[in-house]
């Protein structure tokens, strides 16, 4: 079972990272899910997004869960039954979650690829990039800002935000591996912890 990689955060937090190698029957094969999930999970077209989805209900069961002790809000951010706060993400051949007794949480992983070069204006001012000369240096950094701000949006849970106008994200150093973010929402500043590191071609963020 490809668990790529366990990160302990503090005392009551922890990332896990699973590596999905396995076939859809290999994975299926003690995931115990409930019929919801069962549903949805032979309703998708992608064999990928399948496999994606049951790697999950593996990191689940590494912490401690299973399916049924998972649930959705209307905003489909997801929840554990017990209080435990959850975060899940998944790219291509990787998905991650992050779970934490104490404070809310969000994850993100994202391959790294030119074309959010492209699309950077949408989530993030441009300008302030200018300076990065070197091409993969600038898609490395513009991807864990996307995933900074896509972990912020997640810890609030709602659809209202705007990662150009509400979501703020502390320049850093690759050096460094954090930073900090900030939600600034109808009058009220919210301040995030925000780790990364790279994995291959995909860059994994996470934020408290």
């Amino acid at each position: 079972m490809p668990l790529y990689k366990t990160i302990t955060v503090n005392n009551t937090a922890k990332v896990l990272i699973w590596k999905i190698e396995e076939s859809y029957d290999d994975l299926f094969q003690g995931t115990n899910l409930t019929s919801q999930s069962l549903k949805r999970v032979s309703n998708m077209k992608s064999d990928l997004h399948q496999r994606g989805f049951l790697s999950v209900r593996h990191l689940l069961r590494e912490v401690g869960y299973e399916d049924h002790d998972l649930f959705y809000d209307e905003f489909g951010k997801p929840h554990l039954k017990d209080g435990t706060h959850i975060s899940i993400t998944h790219s291509f051949t990787f998905s991650a979650l992050i779970v934490s007794k104490e404070k809310k949480v969000g994850i993100d992983i994202e391959k790294r690829r030119d074309k959010i070069v492209k699309i950077a204006h949408k989530f993030t001012p441009i300008e302030e990039y200018k300076s990065i000369a070197n091409h993969d240096a600038l898609v490395s950094k513009l991807t864990i800002v996307w995933g900074a701000k896509e972990s912020l949006y997640k810890i609030y849970g709602k659809k209202k935000l705007l990662f150009l106008d509400h979501i703020y994200v502390e320049d850093f150093s690759f050096e460094n591996d954090t930073t900090t973010g900030k939600i600034l929402y109808e009058g009220t500043t919210s301040n995030f912890d925000i780790n990364f590191l790279e994995i291959e071609d995909f860059t994994c963020v996470y934020a408290l």
